[in-house]
């Protein structure tokens, strides 16, 4: 799922008005400007830099709504990233509270709920964010998200379709469709979308992965092998490779290997064979 900060996070007021805010008031108050900073999410190595500066322009009493909705909305972030979702929650209410506009920690929230499990909330959110800011892509890829958890892949595929017409060129929004695609059982569109997301990204395991599934799908034994075979190159702990591959052995007639490897699966994920069941795969 994707937080957004004033896009200073993963996939909102848009980063320039924070940037025009730091600019007018930066030498006037250079403690402040600092604090700003942080808040901002420029110290990477945890999410307490980003929650110590953040809770400082809180405790300032700024007279400024924006951006005081912009330090909640960004401390919210931090506790999101920490887990701690209540407290995430509780700064995304008062971001949206400071200045209902705000699509950002709509959507935040909305990823807030969905770690907690809370679906239904996480989707109005979602909901809400869009209908503030109908060209909010990662709104919709983390709508489009739960839907694929939930089984509800046409909706799931509406929502890839949007966002892919708004980021033309994320390679993870062109993979999660071709999952999508996969799973429906339109398996030229799956490839299509699969190689797109390799021309954009060639070393995501996570495509290999999903045109693995989709070779498989096709009962294309040999290529299906050869794409989990890079996906696990590429992260060996990837369950759904390891066990598509070893499905894949087994229709050749490697037994050995073929048991092997979905042996190895379920070590990783328990539940992998149940999976694939629901894709068609059994």
């Amino acid at each position: 799922m994707r937080c957004d900060a004033s896009r200073s996070l993963v996939r909102g007021v848009a980063s320039t008005l924070l940037l025009m805010i730091l600019v007018t008031l930066a030498a006037a108050q250079t403690a402040t400007f600092s604090n700003r900073d942080l808040c901002n999410g420029q110290d990477r190595t945890s999410a307490e830099p980003q929650i110590v500066g953040c809770t400082a322009l809180i405790a300032s009493d700024s007279d400024n709504p924006k951006v005081l909705a912009i330090a909640y909305n960004n401390r919210g972030n931090a506790y999101t990233r920490e887990g701690q979702y209540e407290q995430a929650i509780q700064d995304y209410n008062e971001s949206i509270k400071l200045n209902p506009k705000y699509a950002g920690p709509l959507n935040n929230r909305g990823v807030a709920y969905q770690k907690k499990g809370d679906i239904d909330r996480a989707i109005a959110d979602f909901d809400a964010a869009i209908s503030l800011d109908p060209n909010y892509a990662n709104a919709f890829v983390n709508r489009a998200e739960i839907y694929l958890k939930k089984g509800d892949y046409s909706r799931a595929l509406k929502d890839f379709d949007e966002a892919i017409r708004q980021q033309p060129a994320s390679p993870v929004v062109w993979n999660e469709r071709c999952w999508t695609h996969s799973i429906l059982g339109e398996l030229q569109a799956a490839l299509a979308d699969c190689n797109k997301a390799l021309e954009l990204q060639p070393n995501a395991a996570v495509t290999f992965d999903s045109r693995g599934l989709t070779y498989l799908k096709l009962a294309q034994w040999g290529l299906a092998i050869a794409d989990f075979d890079s996906a696990l190159r590429l992260d060996p702990k990837l369950a759904s490779a390891r066990y598509g591959r070893g499905f894949a052995k087994l229709k050749r007639g490697d037994l050995a290997g073929g048991n092997a490897d979905i042996a190895a699966a379920q070590t990783v994920e328990q539940n992998i064979a149940g999976e694939f069941a629901r894709y068609g795969l059994h």
